[in-house]
């Protein structure tokens, strides 16, 4: 779904990409500026303007998809930018993530600050567990909760606060659950593979 997902994206952009390339914007600038657009989202959040921080998350974070899209476009592909955009990435989550913990600090619902705290948790170990996978030499693109599947529950469950506010919360206990689902699917998965390799050797 993920692949399909940037694929669609990648067509959609690649207008804007063009545009950009020729007026010479840096890969790693998008990448920065995309990371730093969060913290206005974690304000929106923790000022509890949801939906507002909903609509703005779906204008803004698919052109994430614009910093690789202009570095191949460009030529300018190269192992900083991946290094760069897979950090910025995970920051940009822990930013927007302490505006949950934030507004429901201040709502005193201690539950819902403790699925923030296990959905952050969860969506870095998503993250890690496949860098770590693969560094080894083992496919680990599988799993409920990538980044693209967390974007879509955070954006729909804050701009259907505006119908019912209790969604916001509820986004945070489905992604803390789904995440940590997916790090135990990802982990299983490498497992396969490590015993179907040792399998090999020993035959």
């Amino acid at each position: 779904m993920t692949d399909r997902l940037r694929a669609i994206a990648a067509n959609l952009l690649d207008p804007v990409v063009s545009f950009l390339a020729r007026l010479g914007v840096s890969p790693d600038m998008l990448t920065v500026l995309g990371m730093l657009l969060h913290f206005l989202f974690a304000w929106l959040i923790a000022t509890g303007q949801f939906v507002w921080a909903g609509i703005l998350i779906m204008v803004f974070v698919p052109l994430d998809a614009l910093d690789g899209a202009l570095a191949r476009k460009t030529g300018r592909t190269g192992n900083f930018g991946a290094f760069l955009d897979s950090n910025s990435d995970r920051i940009a989550e822990i930013i927007l993530y302490s505006g949950y913990i934030s507004w429901f600090t201040q709502q005193e619902d201690f539950l819902a600050v403790t699925a923030a705290y296990a959905a952050v948790t969860g969506s870095l170990m998503v993250s890690y567990t496949r860098a770590r996978a693969e560094s080894l030499g083992y496919n680990c693109k599988i799993g409920l909760f990538s980044r693209v599947e967390r974007y879509v529950v955070i954006v729909a469950s804050l701009v259907l606060t505006a119908f019912i506010p209790e969604t916001a919360a509820f986004g945070l206990y489905l992604l803390a659950f789904g995440t940590w689902i997916t790090v135990a699917q990802r982990i299983i998965h490498v497992w396969r593979q490590a015993k179907a390799k040792n399998v090999e050797k020993s035959s």
